[in-house]
């Protein structure tokens, strides 16, 4: 897995948000990540060190 993150990558995260979808668009990148959930359109803001613990890898589309 890459640790190089970027605006705009699809990531798939360990736990699933509550609507079940475990896949995230990254929209923020620095100390503290901001991702939305691709099926719902909600967003949540990370820790960058909890980000990397729980993303379990990044997908290629």
């Amino acid at each position: 897995m890459s640790n190089l993150y970027e605006v705009g990558d699809i990531v798939e995260m360990k736990k699933k948000h509550p609507c079940g979808y475990n896949r995230w668009e990254i929209i923020r990148v620095g100390m503290d990540f901001r991702i939305k959930c691709t099926h719902c359109g909600r967003s949540v803001m990370i820790p960058r060190k909890k980000f990397e613990k729980n993303c379990k890898k990044k997908l290629e589309l």
